[in-house]
């Protein structure tokens, strides 16, 4: 997509109108919200018509007061040519930016942890020696947290009893030489325990 004259005159006038880059990417097509961002800060206009951010948009409602909003969809649809396919349009938070599928995986506070990995996973000794370093450990939260610390975390992440052990770390490992051993085990190992 290259921004020819006419793409760039429809952009400011919708911007100056006080439509958002997503209406204005939508009318313009093939060309994205950030792009139409973007141009807009290219060109200067970051700063929307009359003193306040609303202004451009009771300007449009005064010139258009009687226009409604719904019939406006259905003749873009027909409008665009049958070749060309409609982009899915990513769910947005609250503040307008795309939720990915990572985000929504996260599970609310409250909320059952996903499946931990199974005791048979892991050695009884790595995960006796776990439950004795776990009660010498210096419970220290994420601002407390340096290279040489371990960063094995313990607890709910949504609850004030979350802490990271914080024990001395195993030479060029993220954790404490227990939680090493629970961590970094070889494939074949947990293979044939789960047997």
């Amino acid at each position: 997509m290259s921004w020819t004259d006419d793409r760039v005159e429809t952009l400011k006038r919708m911007w100056g109108e006080g439509q958002s880059a997503s209406q204005i990417a939508k009318e313009l097509g093939g060309v994205t919200r950030n792009a139409v961002i973007g141009k807009v800060h290219r060109l200067g206009l970051s700063n929307r018509a009359g003193s306040g951010g609303n202004a451009g948009k009771a300007a449009a409602k005064e010139k258009a007061p009687s226009k409604p909003a719904t019939p406006k969809a259905p003749p873009k649809a027909k409008a665009e040519p049958a070749s060309k396919p409609k982009k899915e349009e990513p769910e947005l938070d609250e503040n307008g930016i795309p939720i990915s599928a990572a985000r929504r995986a996260i599970i609310p506070a409250g909320q059952p942890l996903p499946p931990q990995p199974s005791a048979n996973e892991i050695s009884p000794e790595a995960l006796a020696k776990v439950s004795e370093v776990e009660k010498s450990a210096k419970r220290i939260s994420l601002m407390e947290l340096t290279e040489k610390t371990c960063k094995w975390p313990v607890g709910d992440p949504a609850t004030d009893d979350f802490w990271f052990c914080g024990l001395p770390v195993q030479q060029g490992k993220p954790y404490c030489g227990a939680h090493v051993g629970v961590a970094f085990q070889p494939m074949s190992t947990r293979r044939d325990r789960r047997r």
